[in-house]
């Protein structure tokens, strides 16, 4: 079993800076938000994590895949936007 504490540096498949440990809130990891990829939605499923080793929590995939799919999970859904009319 994985042993992720708070604290502790996420990075991804690369190795690239993602965010510090926060917390664990069931099957997700709460990153620091001032230090998360996406402080908007300082998340990360436990599901994402390839390893955990020397004190880093090892991603799967590479930064450019972590920002660019639905994989750092909001806490709530984006309300803030109106929605278009037809859309």
């Amino acid at each position: 079993m994985m042993d992720i504490s708070e604290h502790m540096e996420v990075v991804d498949a690369n190795d690239q800076h993602v965010g510090i440990v926060k917390s664990i809130d069931g099957d997700r990891i709460r990153l620091v938000g001032k230090d998360a990829l996406d402080p908007k939605h300082p998340f990360i499923d436990k599901s994402q994590v390839a390893a955990v080793e020397h004190n880093k929590v090892r991603l799967a995939q590479k930064v450019s895949a972590i920002t660019t799919r639905a994989f750092v999970s909001p806490d709530r859904p984006d309300k803030g936007e109106p929605k278009k009319p037809g859309g």
